[in-house]
């Protein structure tokens, strides 16, 4: 299961982002969106959890808690859409 985080703390990096996760069940893929200019986080993420029990579980035990002093929201990913081209 594929989840969308958002509202992430700008110095959380993608190691502590699995962490928070980790700490639910296996994980096994977590990254922050970077600004590809700047190398800044966007303020989101995604987090891959094979197991739909524990990824469940960890939306209802992560979606609100504060990490840096901002409550994180989770939600189920959506499948990306398609774009026509530029």
């Amino acid at each position: 299961m594929n989840l969308y985080v958002s509202n992430l703390p700008y110095t959380l990096t993608d190691e502590e982002f699995k962490g928070v996760f980790a700490a639910h069940g296996q994980v096994t893929g977590a990254r922050i969106v970077k600004d590809r200019e700047s190398g800044r986080s966007r303020g989101f993420g995604f987090v891959e959890m094979p197991l739909e029990t524990e990824a469940l579980a960890a939306i209802h035990s992560v979606n609100g808690q504060e990490i840096g002093g901002r409550a994180l929201r989770v939600v189920e990913a959506r499948p990306k859409e398609e774009r026509p081209p530029r």
